[in-house]
Parts: structure tokens; C-alpha cells; sequence
């Protein structure tokens, strides 16, 4: 029952709107509302990808990652709490298990997560960053198959490799061009990376008894609370009142459009297009993260990185196309 998130959830992006649609298959949609389905999966896409842009331009008014994961928690915490409220005023009351399963999923899928993405992001590039947050779904089916003995074929394998090869070219590159701290930063998105694989892997079961839009608002609230935490013990809290006009707009938009809107835009595709359709409709989340990054942060884009990248993209649309 722990295999759903590792054959259902193929990118970072479409992880809770994957497992909502595990059991509801899309037989037959009109083509006016595939393609608008198509459309709203792609915009959640580069928008769920965009936040790594918005926090390296966070980053050039001297503020760091902790204040970075704070702000984003706090001005989305308002939204994915209505939520949280709807559907406790509207379904029955969880079991004490389930509430502590979600405290723990909460922390370790998005508070922990979060953080450490946002702390990786101080050191390396936005393109690189999104490359090894797109391995997810490879990290998932590795830990199962280490862990829960799941079999895994030739293409999967091959579709490891390649991907890895991708990657590590990229991270090649960045080490030529970004310096030591450029394996450090690796290495904190890689433990983002792995830490919402674990809670990929744990959720399975939890989402089909609790629903996705209750655990992800039930979540999403835990995690808020506990940046707050970590703010008032590591800071002081005047600081969330004196930063520049630009941090709390970025941070604004970071909260809405690359954190509430992509999960519910996901969501809503995928029950018109169904989960393995919406899962393709994200490999465009790695290249808009490149283009953005060099429209928007001046990164260079070079032979190299777009080699990567099709590897990376190649190696995640063979596992998307595995028959079940």
C-alpha cells in the first residue's frame, strides 16, 4: 500500500493532486476541457517552480533563509487554514493517530523541506536547484525499493541513470563556475529532496483515509507554526516588522502564487486530465526555472546546463511513461 506515492506522484509539483486522483482514472474528457486541464497543469508548473527565483531575489536584500520560509508560512497560512476549518466544520473529526501522522508528515514534508531547499538556495543557481528537486520521484522509488522490496524494472533503472547523469553534469558545471559552497548547497536541497520523498512514501495511506485537501491544509498549517517557532527562537521578532517593501511583496507572491495557487490549480487539472497527464504537463518545471532564472537573476545558460537538463527531463518522462 506504501507504493501509491511512488507510482502515482512524478515531480516535486504534483505530488498531493496526484494521490487525490490515484483512484478516479479520466476515461474520456472533451477536448475543450483536456485542453484547459493541460494548461492549468502547466501554470501550476512554473508557478510551483518560480519559488526559487523568488527567493533568490529575496536573497539580494540581505535577509536569509530562515526569514525567506517565515514570511512565505506566514502570509500562506491564513489561506490553507479557511481551509483546514472548512473541512473540519464539514467531515467527521480525525483519529488521534492520523492527527499526530499529520504533525509528523507536516514537519517533515513541508516545514523541514522547505527549509532546506530555501538554505541551498543561498548557494547555488535556481536551474540547478529545480534539477535535483525533480529527482523526487526517483528518491521515491528507490526508497521503496530498498526499504519496502518493491520490484523495479530495466526502465526504471535506466531512467535513474540517465537522469542522474543529467544532473550531475549540471552540478559539474555549477562547481566550475559557483564556487566551493556549490556542493554544500547541493547537498541541502538533495536532504529537501530526500525529506519529501519520506513523506511521499508515508503518505499513502494517510491520504486516502483523511483526503488530499484536508492533509495538505492540515500539513501545510503545522508547518506554519513551526517556522514561526523557529523564527522567534533563532530572531528577533522586530525583524519581521523592519524589512524593505520588496520582501514582503515577493514574500506575498511567493505565499500565493508559488505555494497556495499551484496546489490548487494541480489539483483541479488533474481531475480533468488525470494524474499521469498532469505529471508530464511539469517537466516543463525544470526549464522555466533555467529560462526565469536567466531572464530574472542574470544566470548564464549554457551548452552544459541544457544537456543536463534534457537528461534530467528525459529520465523523468520514462518513468512517467512506465505502464502501471
Amino acid at each position: 500500500m506504501l507504493r501509491t506515492p511512488a507510482r502515482r506522484v512524478r515531480s516535486p509539483g504534483f505530488t498531493i493532486a496526484a494521490m487525490t486522483a490515484a483512484h478516479t482514472p479520466v476515461h474520456s474528457t472533451p477536448r475543450q476541457a483536456f485542453l484547459g486541464g493541460l494548461l492549468l497543469a502547466i501554470i501550476g508548473a512554473i508557478f510551483f517552480s518560480a519559488k526559487a527565483i523568488v527567493a533568490k531575489l529575496m536573497y539580494r536584500y540581505q535577509v536569509d533563509a530562515v526569514m525567506v520560509i517565515t514570511l512565505r508560512m506566514l502570509f500562506s497560512f491564513p489561506m490553507f487554514a479557511a481551509v483546514a476549518l472548512w473541512k473540519a466544520r464539514t467531515q467527521p473529526p480525525l483519529a488521534r493517530a492520523d492527527v499526530l501522522r499529520i504533525v509528523v508528515l507536516g514537519l517533515m514534508g513541508y516545514y523541514l523541506s522547505s527549509f532546506l531547499d530555501f538554505l541551498g538556495l543561498q548557494y547555488i543557481s535556481a536551474g540547478l536547484e529545480r534539477l535535483i528537486l525533480f529527482l523526487t520521484p526517483s528518491f521515491v522509488m528507490l526508497i521503496a525499493f530498498f526499504f519496502f522490496k518493491r520490484k523495479v524494472g530495466w526502465i526504471e533503472w535506466a531512467a535513474l541513470l540517465v537522469s542522474y547523469f543529467g544532473t550531475v553534469l549540471v552540478l559539474q558545471h555549477d562547481l566550475h563556475t559557483g564556487g566551493s559552497n556549490v556542493i554544500l548547497g547541493s547537498a541541502l536541497v538533495l536532504g529537501s529532496a530526500l525529506s519529501y520523498s519520506i513523506y511521499l512514501i508515508s503518505s499513502g495511506e494517510l491520504v486516502r483515509r483523511v483526503g488530499a485537501v484536508r492533509l495538505v491544509a492540515y500539513a501545510m498549517c503545522v508547518s506554519s507554526v513551526a517556522c514561526l517557532i523557529q523564527f522567534f527562537i533563532l530572531r528577533a521578532p522586530a525583524d519581521l516588522v523592519t524589512q524593505v517593501a520588496p520582501v514582503y511583496q515577493l514574500s506575498l507572491f511567493n505565499a500565493v502564487f508559488c505555494t497556495v495557487l499551484p496546489v490548487f490549480l494541480t489539483m483541479v487539472a488533474v481531475a480533468r486530465i488525470g494524474a499521469p497527464t498532469a505529471a508530464q504537463a511539469g517537466l516543463v518545471g525544470p526549464v522555466s526555472t533555467l529560462f526565469m532564472g536567466a531572464v530574472l537573476l542574470d544566470e548564464p545558460i549554457t551548452g552544459i546546463q541544457l544537456a543536463g537538463t534534457a537528461l534530467v527531463l528525459a529520465g523523468m518522462w520514462l518513468l512517467s511513461r512506465k505502464k502501471r
